[in-house]
């Protein structure tokens, strides 16, 4: 079978296409026949040993997947061969076949197309615990979304808009605005992609709390960070929750005397660590999101995809702040 690779520190241009031997499952675990890999920003950062999690190598990135069970291993139970599946992974996806333990898979939906479902954990998974449990968002909070065109910010503003919230999409271009007015978001501010100096921050800043309201956003999504983070902290509401989800643009540095003057809190949200703490709430979360999904109130925007030996272009694309939505390598 054929997998894309990594064999020693470096960017996409380093991927190689091997030619691999077809691993066989274990006790509790399945034989997946990839269909679908969804690719997200830890890609490009496990590949320059960059993220949490540092696998030995050679290994293949990518983190979600959805596809066909080809074999069960001993003690299986609730699957069988034929059955269509999605899993999150942390690594390994961009390959023709994958062993998963059987625990980290869900049953896809009849209908889901598999690029679809392999856009589903890591960007909805993020936000629903985002939101939920680290924002605690109700109906009426107003939500700011840095980066909302991307697929972590398009699950954001489904999301918000699912649970009863008025959304503020920030974006780079008016193009990417138009995509989140589409997914439902109510205004659009549009952010530089250059250097801002001090008075450029201030304007953005300013951008911000008008299109937030009065009251200010109670929740901030930041996916982007940098330069960005420090505006979007200064249109926060009284006792608003500032959720750290990403580092695309860097990491911010944080005036925290803005916290005490806003008496607000700044949450970070790491998705991986939590679907590993908290197992069931973690299963409980994504039966929500097929729920969601059914009643047609989130639908994956899968912009793009490539063919195996492209993963690469896919990671490429998607560093340099070009997607829109999600882009996902295709197998067949």
């Amino acid at each position: 079978m054929k997998a894309i690779r990594t064999h020693a520190i470096g960017g996409p241009e380093t991927l190689t296409l091997d030619e691999v031997e077809t691993p066989t499952p274990g006790k509790g675990e399945v034989l997946v026949a990839v269909k679908a890999c969804a690719i997200n920003y830890p890609d490009g950062l496990i590949i320059r040993d960059m993220y949490q999690f540092k696998p030995q190598r050679p290994f293949s990135p990518g983190g979600e997947i959805s596809g066909v069970i080809e074999a069960l291993g001993e003690g299986v139970e609730g699957f069988k061969v034929g059955d269509r599946v999605l899993a999150g992974i942390g690594n390994g996806g961009l390959a023709e076949k994958i062993v998963v333990p059987a625990g980290r898979m869900f049953a896809v939906p009849d209908g889901v197309p598999f690029e679809k479902a392999a856009s589903l954990l890591m960007t909805y998974g993020t936000t629903i615990h985002g939101l939920k449990d680290r924002g605690h968002i109700k109906a009426g909070d107003t939500v700011l979304i840095l980066g909302a065109a991307g697929g972590v910010g398009l699950a954001a503003v489904e999301l918000a808009k699912a649970y009863g919230a008025r959304v503020v999409a920030a974006v780079s271009s008016e193009a990417k605005g138009e995509v989140a007015k589409q997914a439902g978001a109510d205004a659009v501010v549009i952010y530089p992609r250059e250097a801002m100096d001090k008075d450029a921050s201030k304007e953005l800043a300013n951008a911000f709390k008008a299109a937030c309201g009065p009251d200010g956003a109670n929740i901030v999504y930041d996916i982007v960070g940098g330069q960005y983070s420090e505006p979007a902290l200064r249109a926060i509401a009284w006792e608003g929750r500032f959720l750290v989800v990403g580092f695309p643009a860097g990491i911010a540095k944080m005036p925290l005397n803005l916290t005490l003057l806003k008496s607000c809190d700044i949450c970070g949200v790491f998705w991986g660590a939590f679907t590993a703490r908290e197992p069931e709430a973690f299963h409980a979360q994504v039966n929500e999101l097929f729920d969601l999904m059914k009643a047609g109130k989130i639908d994956p925007l899968v912009s793009e995809t490539f063919p195996l030996a492209r993963a690469g272009d896919a990671i490429a694309k998607l560093e340099a702040r070009e997607a829109v939505g999600k882009l996902v390598v295709t197998m067949d």
